[in-house]
């Protein structure tokens, strides 16, 4: 594992403000990493069995009601279970929901629906998150683009992150790619570190300059979650539930989340 005095140290020397470098406790052990991997699996092995089964005619509920099993089978605990008062074993937002959809009977995937399913796990104390999306039939070519387009920027944030690196260049990858194809990124909402907790710092923006943030020390786990509009970037939270997050102008929205671990030499997505 790294040295983290030695670390500080350097890039005080450097110059580096205090406040662009990690404190101590977003440094994973490696005790931490094992347990986190052992999350993930069950994590995994969830949004797997949600897409086996995922289709068009079944309820939000229907998809609650295997993610919660299958959860509790495998030995982990739902994390949004009861969560700050989230209702739902799992996050179920379709077409124009941005994020946080709470699942229900009433709503029914329907041909050509799109619908993200955002699962995080808890194993022995520890959790792993990470978000699919799924096209349901028939599909409309520029949804499916939108669908395609998130996935690939989260995929080249990904390939160009490494250690000591700076945590905005994430959010520069994936708005330069994502405005390039005609779409806008949600601001408001981000990734965060995971692991110890359910959500923890750094918060991590899917918008930014290149070359600032602060400096990614390995050990570091992060979640990348980029949330894409069909149009305008600008979002509302659903004043009924508190929870649902819409987009503002009613075009589509997707989003793919991973849970990464940043490497001394390199970074690992652990759960996907």
């Amino acid at each position: 594992m790294i040295d983290y005095d030695s670390l500080i140290e350097k890039y005080k020397k450097l110059g580096v403000n205090i406040n662009d470098l990690p404190k101590r406790e977003m440094i994973k052990s490696e005790e931490d990493i094992k347990a986190i991997k052992k999350a993930a699996v069950v994590n995994n092995a969830v949004l797997d069995e949600v897409a086996k089964h995922i289709k068009a005619g079944m309820s939000t509920e229907e998809i609650n009601t295997i993610v919660h099993n299958k959860t509790i089978e495998m030995g982990g605990i739902p994390a949004p279970l009861n969560y700050e008062g989230f209702p739902k074993s799992v996050c179920t937002s379709i077409n124009d929901m941005v994020c946080h959809g709470i699942p229900c009977t009433n709503d029914i995937l329907k041909d050509g629906d799109i619908i993200n399913v955002d699962c995080t796990t808890i194993v022995d104390g520890h959790y792993a998150d990470a978000s699919r999306m799924f096209m349901i039939g028939n599909v409309d070519p520029e949804m499916k683009r939108l669908v395609e387009v998130t996935k690939k920027s989260l995929d080249m944030a990904v390939e160009n992150l490494k250690p000591f690196s700076r945590l905005r260049d994430i959010g520069y990858i994936i708005e330069k790619y994502v405005k390039s194809q005609g779409f806008s990124v949600v601001h408001e909402i981000g990734g965060h570190g995971v692991g110890n907790d359910f959500h923890e710092d750094p918060f991590v923006f899917h918008y930014g300059k290149k070359g600032t943030g602060m400096v990614l020390f390995p050990g570091m786990v992060i979640t990348i979650e980029p949330m894409v509009n069909e149009g305008s970037r600008h979002v509302f939270l659903d004043a009924d539930n508190n929870w649902t997050i819409y987009t503002e102008d009613g075009g589509w929205s997707a989003q793919w989340e991973y849970t990464i671990w940043i490497k001394e030499d390199g970074v690992e997505i652990i759960a996907h």
